[in-house]
């Protein structure tokens, strides 16, 4: 059944369906025009409904038109054969990060116009057409490039986000150790700043507010811990934010932390809670006040998964996504030894346990749960890959694969109250992935894509699989 999507996505408004007629470079504006027919194909809609077998999707103008078993379309529609292959909506990341990493570095140095727009490639050839970058954005690059992915300029995913972010002085997300500039994140030391803070990003047009509260410790034993954002200032910023009708998303590690940010009115925990089970008072305060959830499973993973299953460089799945100096550092034996040897690595799959645990009990609860991990953020957090990572750990946290498909689609859309995507329903953007297989059998199959279409357009070429 599905959960929470439902009101934002039924109908397109007028905005949207401009925004979906607009052109993208590089595609042929006669091949748009014309009807398309995708014929015979297993249909998962992203509402959580069950999958439709040999259903046809007709689309126009980017548009979708009609779903259903019989479709009487225009004669001069081009029909192409779906037969052994399911559609489904393009999947949705409602946390990731754009302009923090190129090959093995972090740092401001990679905030790039260029850097930017390959990752948005890369994610949608990976078939995740709509990117939120949550926070550590710079000013106006990243407000300019948003209205061009929104407008369709150039290729690759669409984008949304928070401008800079608000953290704390001296701690997360930490300026030395991920070379930060200055200007990539607002740390108020008073109510006053943090409503300043929060004023300067909602004039700057940020989708939301992001606030990090947690010590940076990790599980680790031992660790030193970063300064932590006081309640007074995480208080005033969310309060500011929503005079400001923005909603605020909260780096968060740790229950407790969870708890006191949902009690202060946050909308989004932006991490899942890593360190505890959660308790039946978190799940009634995040009932009544309708607070959004993402997991980010694939965060702790990340930090080691490469270092344990050095075969995956074969996996041309992989392969796809890396960066030549990244790949070079995954082979490398002494990195791998590193990796595994630090404290880190054990901290992070107890993490995973805790955080894929949290995650089944949050949304047999009724929680929102929406979908997204942390890619861009760090080197190992590949941009697309990280999202089919993430629908994985998710069946193996016990959701069913139609389930973990619509966390990624429908509930993505909802959480960012986009009306236009996320749904395979007639009026909504034909944003659409391809993959051989039944996903809702065998989540596995998510990764054997076929096709991506973009606004209706086929983009150029499947990932690795399929014609």
């Amino acid at each position: 059944m599905m959960r929470t999507a439902g009101k934002f996505l039924l109908l397109a408004t007028a905005l949207t369906t401009s925004i979906a007629m607009t052109l993208i470079p590089g595609h042929d504006a006669a091949a748009r025009a014309r009807p398309v027919l995708l014929e015979h194909a297993c249909v998962i809609d992203g509402s959580g409904a069950a999958a439709r077998p040999d259903t046809s999707i007709l689309i126009e103008d980017g548009r979708i038109i009609s779903v259903g078993p019989q479709i009487n379309a225009p004669r001069h529609a081009r029909r192409i054969d779906m037969t052994g292959r399911t559609v489904l909506p393009a999947l949705i990341s409602d946390h990731s990060h754009v302009g923090q990493v190129s090959g093995t570095t972090n740092g401001t140095q990679n905030y790039t116009r260029a850097n930017i727009l390959t990752a948005l490639r890369q994610y949608a050839r990976y078939g995740v057409l709509t990117v939120t970058a949550l926070g550590l954005n710079r000013s106006p690059l990243f407000d300019e490039l948003r209205r061009e992915q929104h407008a369709g300029r150039n290729p690759g995913a669409d984008l949304f986000g928070v401008d800079q972010g608000i953290g704390a002085p001296d701690g997360v997300p930490p300026q030395k150790r991920f070379n930060l500039a200055a200007d990539e994140v607002f740390r108020p030391t008073t109510p006053d700043e943090a409503r300043a803070a929060v004023n300067k990003m909602a004039d700057e047009g940020t989708d939301l507010i992001k606030l990090w509260v947690d010590d940076f410790r990790n599980g680790v034993p031992g660790a030193k811990p970063l300064p932590k954002m006081s309640p007074d200032i995480y208080r005033a910023a969310i309060a500011q934010a929503h005079l400001r009708n923005r909603r605020v998303a909260a780096h968060i590690h740790d229950l407790s932390d969870a708890r006191a940010l949902v009690d202060a009115g946050v909308d989004i925990l932006a991490h899942g809670v890593r360190d505890q089970p959660v308790d039946t008072g978190l799940i009634e305060s995040m009932e009544q006040r309708g607070t959004w959830y993402i997991a980010t499973l694939d965060l702790d993973e990340a930090n080691y998964v490469f270092a344990e299953h050095r075969e995956w460089l074969d996996d041309p799945f992989l392969a796809a996504g890396l960066d030549p100096a990244l790949r070079a550092q995954f082979a490398d034996p002494r990195w791998r030894a590193q990796v595994l040897a630090a404290p880190l690595t054990a901290a992070s799959h107890t993490a995973l346990a805790m955080n894929m645990r949290n995650l089944l009990t949050l949304y047999r609860a009724g929680i929102h749960v929406g979908f997204g991990t942390d890619s861009g953020a760090m080197p190992t957090r590949i941009p697309g890959f990280a999202e089919h990572r993430e629908l994985y750990l998710s069946v193996a946290a016990g959701l069913t694969p139609l389930q973990a498909i619509s966390l990624a689609t429908g509930n993505a859309a909802a959480l960012l109250h986009l009306s236009d995507r996320g749904l395979i329903a007639p009026g909504l953007r034909a944003d659409l992935l391809v993959v051989d297989g039944r996903p809702d059998h065998d989540i596995g199959d998510i990764n054997k894509i076929a096709q991506v279409w973009q606004r209706g357009v086929r983009t150029d070429g499947p990932l690795v699989h399929g014609e």
